[in-house]
């Protein structure tokens, strides 16, 4: 069967710091076909929650449950999947947010890419042990189907040497520390539902508890937000964003902190609750804002940095001509879309488009791409 002949069925995994979102879908050489997609929101939390609908908008799943770690939401997929008649997978994608210096490319996972994504862990402490254990029980609940890495990293892999550098010693640099770029598998969305429109000057704003802005020239990223980690850039729900490197270096001397404590910090206290010391949900803040200062506070400096960093990203494109809004954030809160249309009136005339991230459908594609070439058989 040749390749353009071929369909598998590819179950997508996107594991987050406290999510899974997944997607079966139909695979082939024209395309994806979503069969069956849903998420298992809130884990580890008592207001775990578990949906799930069929391509045509039917619920197969909504219901507030127990849901202790990404095991039990693996689980949960699978029998749910089980349950509803829909197709065993025959590949199984996962979305990896750090590959680290090895793996900058999608990939096949086996013994030593396992081995690399585990010692990447470190640059990504809230993603990357959620998505190892997804894969582990992915492997144990699935044993055989093979399963493919689609790194986050992947899209900015090409960046230019004058945005990749970090201004450091040269050494470090040649040890992989340096700017990879996060949220490349929406933006790769981004620039696929563009198509032949793809404008030469693009710059895509992935809005959500994580926020990243990326410049993409004629369909490549050139420049990000993010650097080594995705703790960097836009100030975020409950990440720092960039931060003067003196304060950490005060934290450690007059506070006593060591690196737990600084991650700590910047990774889960920092970002919109540190700011607002009520919420790192964009939707509670705006509830609050008529009667609470700082969550006033953190909205406008959360919509002041984004333009700061649009305006960074049309300086390293030389112009904007589009500008995508993406992400929860970017795709639903019509307030926060009015304050950075506002912060950027003063540019040049550009277009501004809301669109979807769609980073399960790009996982189908790439694991169908990179699966054995031993495909199942259209239902």
């Amino acid at each position: 069967m040749s390749p353009a002949a071929a369909h598998a069925t590819v179950l997508a995994l996107n594991s987050g710091s406290s999510s899974l979102k997944f997607g079966l879908y139909r695979a082939d050489g024209a395309g994806v076909e979503m069969l069956v997609a849903g998420a298992a929101e809130a884990i580890g939390s008592g207001q775990a929650r578990f949906i799930a609908r069929t391509a045509d908008g039917k619920e197969l799943a909504c219901e507030e449950a127990p849901v202790a770690n990404p095991e039990q939401a693996v689980r949960r997929v699978a029998r749910l999947l089980a349950e509803s008649g829909a197709p065993a997978p025959s590949v199984i994608g996962h979305r990896v947010v750090h590959g680290g210096a090895r793996r900058v490319h999608h990939c096949l996972i086996d013994a030593a890419v396992e081995r690399d994504l585990e010692e990447a862990a470190i640059f990504a402490p809230l993603h990357a042990p959620a998505a190892l254990a997804v894969i582990a029980f992915a492997r144990q609940h699935f044993p055989g189907v093979p399963q493919v890495a689609c790194l986050d990293t992947a899209f900015h892999a090409g960046m230019p040497e004058v945005a990749r550098t970090l201004p450091i010693e040269r050494d470090l640099a040649a040890a992989g520390i340096r700017r990879y770029g996060f949220h490349g598998l929406s933006c790769e969305s981004i620039v696929r539902q563009l198509g032949d429109g793809v404008p030469g000057r693009l710059v895509i704003a992935h809005l959500g508890n994580g926020a990243s802005v990326t410049a993409v020239r004629h369909g490549r990223s050139v420049d990000t937000s993010m650097g080594l980690t995705p703790s960097g850039g836009v100030i975020m729900g409950t990440r720092s964003g960039d931060l003067d490197p003196g304060v950490l270096v005060y934290l450690m001397r007059a506070r006593g902190l060591g690196a737990d404590g600084i991650e700590a910090l910047v990774n889960a206290r920092s970002g919109l609750l540190g700011i607002s010391g009520i919420a790192s949900d964009m939707r509670a803040l705006h509830d609050a804002e008529g009667g609470h200062a700082d969550a006033r506070l953190a909205v406008r400096m959360f919509c002041y940095a984004v333009c700061k960093q649009v305006a960074a990203m049309a300086t390293a494109l030389g112009g904007l001509d589009c500008l995508v809004l993406t992400g929860g954030i970017g795709e639903n809160d019509a307030e926060v879309r009015t304050a950075i249309s506002r912060g950027l009136a003063w540019l040049p005339p550009f277009e501004t488009r809301i669109m979807p991230a769609q980073e399960e459908a790009q996982v189908a594609r790439h694991a169908w791409a990179l699966a054995p070439p031993v495909r199942s058989k259209p239902a």
